[in-house]
């Protein structure tokens, strides 16, 4: 709860200390006394807009410090601990500057922080809802969290957290395997028209210049033939030559048996020159057969020096790049698996997905339904009897399903019959707001982390028997919240434990907003006023006196 606000040189304040205690706490005062000005002095403590007009005039700075009592485990303790801020006890104090150029600077136990932050902190420990706004209901989120904490679905929410980050990760992995996919598509056609092409040509290892060698042999097809006819005759004659010599040589042996060994040379010359013979014959029936020679040694040369060129290598390299492709394809297929792994995980996660969002949006229906008819249920003593309370889901469609589950959650009101249901802060006056929003804070008073709340005129537009009751209404709150109340209506500050009248004062330095705390005597002079208006009588003393047995006698 808020415990002590300290305020120095804001607007019309210099210097003012207040105390604050469980319970309801009410700011009584004139129109115009500045009793807004104390609840500004707290917005702007709590990260509230900071305005160079804030600083009183003649001072060269503002200061508001605000100290807080909390229960321990409360949700700020983790937010500080977050940030590194480490919160001594179950107190913390808050101070925000704003100079007079308009600057700011703020400090959570004397650690300097972002106002982003402050932010935070702030709605966790204070609900504010006054003639204009209601702070809580401008907080993204803020209906859906209410009406999961009423319902209990702090588990259903986190089934559906789980399974929206599972969702996105699976999304994200198929997205990245699918563009990853279609980045390589181009680059496996390309491989698959190489492999087809090359595997059509069959290039071998040396056969460029196998060709090259036949190619010269064709363009000296005519030279080469006669060549190879005159040394076929040459090497036929030496053979026929050879053979005589052989014969001529045996009969000598017969008579020279030293002979033996130039005979077996002579037999041996004529084997090998026959063999010659026979291969230089059989080169020149290749030649004289082989006619197509030249045209298709250069047809091939040209298909290999051209799939050298297009492939940009060289003719030798054209067999290793065939395999390179092979084993190029070979690696973009493996990725065809993963990829289809990937789509069944990812329609795993859609349907876990569902499942998770239909629990919760079925939860969310029927917490909808009982959350509207207890509302309903404090309306009509708050002189709302004529209007009406709903809990509006509007799903969203799939692709816009987050970890917060799939639908938007609006609370909406009618206020007059036949009017249409819109949302609470277009249909309904700063009053009707505010007491709305009493309505709601009845309901869920323990459901949400602020322990502190703010109401600024919940009593405009009533009086007599609807102030008592909205009066009955905020004191049985302030059993499980500190509330503090800026009011006009009499029936209502006589409801409170603690009573502060606000008021302006004159002096040669200029106008001050003074805050007095009141006692017994004070608070029945206070509610007079607020009674009779200008001229205090003892008819209006004595109701107020009534006023206050009234509720001294409620146990309120």
């Amino acid at each position: 709860m808020l415990s002590t606000l300290v305020v120095r040189d804001f607007v019309l304040i210099d210097r003012l200390e207040l105390a604050f205690g469980p319970g309801l706490t009410v700011l009584t005062g004139e129109t115009g006394a500045g009793k807004s000005i104390v609840l500004d002095a707290l917005g702007l403590a709590l990260g509230g807009r900071a305005e160079r007009s804030m600083v009183r005039r003649g001072a060269a700075q503002t200061q508001v410090t605000a100290g807080f009592t909390l229960p321990a485990g409360h949700p700020v303790f983790e937010l500080l601990a977050a940030q590194g801020i480490d919160a001594a006890g179950e107190e913390i104090l808050i101070r925000r500057q704003v100079s007079g150029d308009g600057r700011s600077r703020a400090w959570i136990e004397d650690v300097a922080v972002g106002n982003s932050l402050l932010r935070r902190i702030g709605s966790l420990l204070v609900e504010i809802h006054g003639q204009h706004a209601s702070r809580a209901l401008d907080e993204p989120g803020f209906h859906r969290d209410i009406l999961d904490r009423f319902g209990g679905h702090e588990g259903l929410r986190r089934q559906v957290r789980t399974a929206f980050e599972d969702h996105r990760a699976a999304r994200h992995r198929l997205a990245a395997l699918e563009a990853q996919l279609e980045q390589t598509r181009q680059e496996r056609e390309e491989l698959e028209r190489l492999v087809q092409d090359l595997e059509d040509l069959a290039p071998r290892p040396g056969e460029e210049e196998e060709l090259a060698e036949r190619r010269r042999q064709a363009m000296n097809r005519e030279k080469l033939a006669s060549l190879l006819g005159e040394v076929g005759t040459l090497l036929s004659q030496a053979v026929e030559r050879l053979g005589g010599a052989e014969r001529r040589a045996r009969r000598a042996l017969e008579f020279d048996s030293t002979l033996a060994s130039a005979v077996a040379a002579i037999e041996r010359a004529a084997i090998e020159v026959g063999e010659a013979e026979a291969q230089f014959g059989a080169a020149l029936e290749r030649v004289r057969q082989d006619t197509g020679l030249l045209e298709k040694a250069e047809a091939r040369l040209f298909a290999l020096r051209d799939a050298a060129r297009r492939y940009r290598c060289r003719v030798e390299e054209l067999p290793q790049r065939l395999e390179a492709a092979k084993a190029r394809l070979g690696a973009l297929a493996a990725a065809d698996p993963a990829l289809a792994e990937a789509r069944r995980i990812m329609e795993r996660c859609e349907r876990a997905l569902q499942d998770a969002v239909s629990a919760l949006s079925r939860a969310r229906r029927e917490a909808a339904e009982r959350l509207a008819a207890a509302v309903a249920s404090e309306l009509p003593p708050l002189r709302l009897d004529r209007a009406r309370f709903r809990v509006a889901l509007d799903p969203l469609p799939p692709e816009r399903w987050g970890p917060e589950g799939g639908e938007r959650v609006r609370f909406e009101a009618q206020t007059n019959p036949g009017q249409p249901f819109d949302a609470l802060d277009r249909i309904a006056s700063g009053g009707e707001l505010a007491r709305f929003m009493l309505a709601l804070e009845l309901v869920i008073a323990r459901l949400y982390p602020a322990t502190t709340m703010i109401f600024d005129e919940v009593d405009s537009g009533i009086g007599g028997a609807t102030a008592a009751a909205v009066g009955e209404r905020l004191a049985r709150l302030a059993r499980e919240r500190q509330v503090l109340v800026v009011t006009h209506a009499p029936q209502i500050a006589a409801r409170a434990d603690r009573h502060l009248r606000v008021e302006k004062q004159e002096s040669p330095e200029g106008v001050s907003v003074r805050v007095e705390v009141l006692g017994d005597s004070g608070r029945r002079e206070e509610l007079a006023r607020m009674l009779a208006g200008l001229e205090v009588t003892e008819a209006a003393r004595a109701a107020a006196s009534s006023l206050l047995d009234a509720k001294g006698g409620s146990g309120a």
